[in-house]
């Protein structure tokens, strides 16, 4: 069994790296048991996660249109885009194992799964980047996903909430398109790996469910209300639909959280700007 301090430095150092590959070996060499995790306090943490030097990061506002996916161009800028969203998710999973010391064990060792799973996506849009004849970094990206792990990095609860019940639960809406155009025009093989990652996803989202309704309960908290509250006070976006219902029943989405979702598609989920809290 690893030490406390080795248990730590594996995953800080896999969270830390900025190579994709060598991030992506890293996390495919770690371990369980991190047994001692929980009880040991991680140290110091930096505001920005290892990642390389390019993608460049922009706003979402000014990067570059999508093309049209019948084009070589287009299929490549998605995939990328995609890519982008797996590299962040990593990043995400060892954040939570790195980050929220004095949880169950179950905890850790969900986020290590997903940590791991998120990797092989990420290994696999980048061979059909690759395979297109380009590779992750080519194309600027935005880091909405890291900014939002910021915002949660004070509380568990708000970090389950906010990144896989909202932010990566909107792949589950979104991903089932974006394989059908990609069938359409004709990238069997592009297809395929959305369909394995829509799969996986589907697990990621519920860990987050399930770890939101944990700390809800040992906080005497009602979740349904909880989870629309941290909306309307933390989310800075917009309600976007469809929403992908049976997936996200799937995910842990309560009928109220779907049906209160499906009352402010198109909306700001903050509808007053002082709920918006900015510490």
């Amino acid at each position: 069994m690893q030490s406390d301090t080795q248990a730590w430095a594996a995953v800080g150092a896999a969270l830390y790296a900025a190579d994709p590959q060598q991030k992506v070996e890293q996390v495919r060499a770690l371990r369980w048991p991190l047994a001692s995790m929980p009880e040991v306090s991680a140290p110091p943490l930096s505001a920005t996660p290892g990642r390389p030097s390019h993608p460049l990061l922009l706003g979402p506002k000014d990067l570059p249109k999508r093309r049209a996916l019948h084009t070589q161009a287009g299929r490549f800028a998605l995939l990328h885009a995609l890519a982008h969203i797996e590299f962040n998710a990593i990043n995400l999973a060892l954040d939570a194992l790195y980050r929220f010391p004095g949880l169950p064990e179950d905890f850790y060792r969900d986020w290590l799964r997903v940590a791991q799973e998120e990797a092989e996506h990420f290994v696999l849009l980048r061979q059909q980047l690759q395979r297109l004849g380009g590779d992750y970094g080519d194309l600027p990206a935005h880091d909405g996903l890291w900014e939002m792990a910021m915002d949660t990095a004070a509380d568990p609860l708000e970090r389950m909430a906010l990144v896989p019940r909202v932010l990566e639960a909107r792949g589950l809406d979104v991903t089932p398109a974006m394989r059908e155009r990609l069938l359409a025009a004709g990238d069997a093989e592009a297809a395929a790996v959305l369909a394995r990652i829509e799969s996986d996803e589907r697990g990621h989202v519920a860990v987050g469910s399930r770890w939101f309704r944990y700390l809800c309960a040992q906080r005497g908290l009602e979740p349904d209300s909880t989870f629309m509250t941290l909306l309307q006070q933390r989310y800075r976006g917009r309600i976007q639909g469809p929403l992908a219902l049976t997936a996200r029943r799937a995910a842990g989405f309560s009928e109220p959280e779907l049906d209160w979702l499906q009352s402010r598609i198109g909306q700001p989920a903050a509808t007053r700007p002082e709920q918006v809290r900015h510490d």
